[in-house]
């Protein structure tokens, strides 16, 4: 498989493995204390484990355009766990800028 297609893969996994460190630590600040230690370390090791798949990713896309994948993917995982686990609604202001950033993808597209 083209490696260009395998690190695009890396990425989506990396998002949803960073958003689910974003979920841990939102849950390690929801709780009646200031801070849910056991919650805010958990989602210190998940984020740090994301650094071996940027290596990877970063070896074959362009630098320039590595975080608009990324921050794509992150948001579509995040609007999902959001809707989903923490019954947050969208905007339509909100959607408009999901669709933005798709747009984003579109323009940048190197491969």
């Amino acid at each position: 498989m083209n490696p260009v297609i395998i690190s695009l893969l890396a990425i989506v996994g990396l998002a949803l493995v960073g958003v689910g460190g974003d979920t841990l630590l939102r849950l390690a600040g929801a709780g009646v204390k200031f801070i849910d230690w056991k919650f805010f370390i958990l989602g210190l090791i998940v984020y740090a484990s994301t650094a071996i798949g940027w290596f990877f990713a970063l070896k074959y896309i362009k630098f320039s355009t590595v975080g608009v994948y990324y921050s794509l993917a992150s948001l579509l995982f995040l609007i999902i766990i959001g809707h989903f686990y923490f019954k947050e609604t969208l905007s339509p202001r909100e959607i408009f800028g999901m669709v933005l950033g798709v747009a984003s993808i579109i323009l940048l597209r190197n491969i």
